[in-house]
């Protein structure tokens, strides 16, 4: 087909685009409904060209009419995306407040447990066995020796995109325990929240103990302020399990459970997406031993301000919940 032949065929769709286009400048708004459809031929006509070595002239009238529909189109798909998790964050925000009596009874399972645990465990070193083993002891001091050029979990030849994953599997394994451990009368959340609380506990006393805190509490601030909260808040999903089965009320307790477990969930999406934020501090930021303690310290401290704040405080949960 010839370039003259090729452009009275199909000029008309390309004139209808280019109006369509430039009218809507500068709104995200998808013409109609038959533009992706138009867009795609277009794609095609100037792949045409481009083979068939057609005029630069039309080459680049295409191509400019390519790039602007790409524009139109993908700006509308970012824009809504970013809608779409807004209404996430907000719901995930709206359920926390409504569930505020499971998450504080979460909240108590695991620190009052760890500072327990954590002040035995600076005082006596019996304490701290009754927790962790000769051989975990040992370990830790090899994790949090200043000496390390990265803090934290061994990595011989790993990298730190391998512990990214790593801590995400761990973290979120954890995270599922607590939540699923309502099934047995919020038994199991009890005992995995409990069990961090006192893990955690006895870790900082013992690592304050032997005088590695220089390194441990910069390694941990960061990432905690994220990992420790989400753990209380699958915590709070598991009791929610648990209570409804243990106190249905006027319902059936498999009622009961369907509706505890969809407002469940919902703290359940914020909390693991909150580890997956702690894995990536973890792998990349708290371990690097590189980085001057007060600059650990004051972005930890930061991290703790912001997430209890933007979790309790902000006005963004106050909204009415999306139907």
């Amino acid at each position: 087909m010839k370039e003259t032949e090729f452009e009275q065929r199909y000029s008309p769709l390309w004139l209808l685009l280019e109006a369509l286009l430039e009218a809507g400048r500068g709104d995200d708004k998808v013409p109609d409904e038959h533009f992706p459809e138009q867009y795609r031929q277009v794609c095609g006509h100037l792949s045409m060209a481009r083979q068939r070595d057609y005029s630069d002239a039309l080459v680049s009238r295409l191509n400019r009419l390519v790039m602007l529909g790409h524009h139109r189109l993908y700006q509308r798909d970012s824009r809504a995306t970013l809608q779409r998790l807004g209404a996430a964050l907000a719901t995930f925000l709206i359920a926390l407040r409504q569930q505020r009596r499971y998450v504080l009874c979460s909240a108590l399972l695991f620190i009052l447990p760890a500072l327990v645990m954590g002040v035995g465990a600076y005082l006596s070193e019996s304490f701290t066995y009754s927790m962790l083993s000769p051989d975990q002891a040992a370990e830790l001091e090899a994790m949090y020796d200043p000496g390390n050029a990265r803090l934290g979990a061994e990595r011989d030849s790993e990298t730190d995109l391998f512990m990214f994953g790593y801590y995400i599997s761990h973290n979120i394994g954890i995270a599922f325990k607590a939540f699923a451990g309502g099934i047995f009368l919020g038994l199991g959340t009890v005992a995995v929240v409990l069990f961090n609380g006192l893990y955690l506990g006895a870790v900082t006393g013992y690592l304050t103990r032997v005088g590695l805190g220089v390194t441990f509490y910069p390694f941990v601030i960061g990432h905690g302020a994220f990992e420790l909260t989400a753990i209380v808040i699958c915590g709070a999903a598991g009791l929610m399990i648990g209570h409804a089965l243990i106190h249905p009320g006027r319902w059936g307790r498999l009622d009961a459970l369907r509706q505890a477990a969809s407002e469940a969930v919902k703290l359940m999406y914020g909390g693991v997406f909150m580890l997956f934020v702690a894995a990536f501090l973890e792998a990349f930021w708290s371990s690097s031993s590189q980085l001057p303690v007060a600059v650990k310290l004051s972005v930890g401290a930061l991290f703790w301000l912001s997430v209890l704040w933007f979790c309790f405080f902000s006005s963004l949960g106050t909204r009415r919940e999306p139907r």
